[in-house]
Parts: C-alpha cells; sequence; structure tokens
C-alpha cells in the first residue's frame, strides 16, 4: 500500500477503492482474507475514517468484500482485468441497439436471479439508492443515463460473480440510451413513459429484496423486452 500520494486527483474514496483493488488483484489479500482495519488504512493511505468507511463501502457495492459487524470487511472475489465492450461506434440503427439489447436479456435475467439469491443487506441497500436516484432524475436526461446504468451495475455487483460485473462495467453507460424527450417531466407523454420505466425497475427491485429469483429473472427479462419493443415503435434509442 502507498501513502498519501497515492490519494488525490479523482476523489479521496475512489482512490481508497482503487488501492484496495489493487491489493486484491495483485493477490496481496485474498478471497476470504480479512481487509487492513480501518486505522491502518487510515495510516497508509493518509485519509480520514469517513474516507476510508466510504470507500469500504464501494467496494461492498461492488462485490469485492462484505463487511460484517464487531469482525471487519474480508474479501469476496478477486476482479479480473478483461474487458468486454460494444464500440459506440456500432450502434448506428435501431436494430444494433436491438441486438445489444437482446444480449442483455440473456446476461442480465440470469444476473437478477443469482443477485436475489446472493445479495447481501449492503448490497440491497446499494441497489435501493440506485433505484430512487433513477427515480429523482426526471427531466434530467445526463442523471438518468448514469442512475439507470449505476442501477443495472448494482444487480451484477450483488450476484457475487466477477464476470458479471466486469462485463456490465465493461459495456459502461453505453448500454443505456435516453433521448431527452422522453425524459422531460413537463411533457405528459413522456413523464408518462419514465414513470413506467421506473415501475419496472422497482419491479426488479422488490423481486431482489424478497429474494424471490423466479421474480426477477422474469422482472428483468419483462423490462428489458419492453425496452426493445419501445425500440421497435419509436425507430430510436430505447429507454432501459
Amino acid at each position: 500500500m502507498t501513502d498519501r500520494g497515492a490519494v488525490g486527483g479523482r476523489g479521496l474514496s475512489h482512490a481508497v477503492v482503487e488501492a484496495v483493488t489493487a491489493r486484491i488483484v495483485a493477490g496481496e489479500i485474498r478471497p476470504g482474507e480479512k481487509l487492513p482495519t480501518e486505522s491502518l488504512l487510515m495510516e497508509q493511505l493518509g485519509v480520514s475514517r469517513t474516507v476510508v468507511r466510504e470507500g469500504i463501502s464501494r467496494l461492498q457495492a461492488l462485490g469485492l468484500v462484505e463487511t460484517y459487524r464487531g469482525k471487519g470487511s474480508f474479501v469476496l472475489t478477486r476482479p479480473t482485468q478483461e474487458t468486454f465492450s460494444p464500440s459506440p461506434s456500432l450502434l448506428k440503427t435501431a436494430a444494433d441497439v436491438a441486438e445489444l439489447l437482446e444480449f442483455r436479456i440473456g446476461v442480465e435475467a440470469e444476473a437478477s436471479a443469482l443477485a436475489a439469491g446472493r445479495r447481501t443487506p449492503g448490497q440491497l441497500d446499494e441497489l435501493s439508492r440506485r433505484l430512487q436516484d433513477f427515480a429523482d432524475a426526471a427531466g434530467t436526461p445526463s442523471r438518468a443515463i448514469e442512475a439507470d446504468y449505476a442501477f443495472h451495475r448494482s444487480i451484477a455487483a450483488a450476484t457475487g460473480n466477477r464476470y458479471y460485473l466486469d462485463l456490465v462495467a465493461s459495456l459502461g453507460p453505453t448500454m443505456i440510451a435516453m433521448p431527452p424527450p422522453r425524459l422531460r417531466s413537463s411533457e405528459a407523454p413522456d413523464a408518462q413513459h419514465f414513470e413506467r420505466v421506473v415501475l419496472e425497475h422497482a419491479t426488479i427491485y422488490a423481486s431482489i429484496e424478497r429474494q424471490d429469483s423466479q421474480s426477477a429473472h422474469a422482472a428483468m427479462r419483462i423490462h428489458l423486452a419492453n425496452s426493445r419493443t419501445r425500440l421497435d415503435v419509436t425507430g430510436g434509442p430505447r429507454s432501459s
């Protein structure tokens, strides 16, 4: 681990995440092993306890660690370094986007089922926050895209399987497309459209909360199938 020089630039908590993740990738801390104590991380990284706790919370949301009250935080899995990402330049037509949606249905429906059976209380809390962020983003397309993507990414993290997380992370926000007119809450049809998409997300969340794997699988499949239907109707990018 490095000293204060490691925690500048893109945010202190983000740097904590990067520093700990690097140690996990390098095999310095293996799955099942305990992370250094908060006090030791504070000393090694030169940050406050609040920053360390925020960083650990992000690692937990990513599915890399789990924290147990009175025991500390333990590594769950080792992230891979392989990446897969469709080039945005390839998503030029409705047909291109439809193909990506078909691919997502196969991946994310199963991810939702796994997340329902494996999610931790902390991951459920994270997913709830992402759902609320998305609901609050009506009328702000850029926020909606980021919140939508974060919701799907949190589900991938809750699977406890690094390949789902790595795949969704590699796809990035490219997999979400929300034309501004559809999200302007001042326009009734678009507001109704956004509300329907929020409800679809809420249904997925409720299934994961109940730990109902079959319902979670179905809810995600229905959501993405509806996204494809909306694409077919409009001939433009979908809201997913």
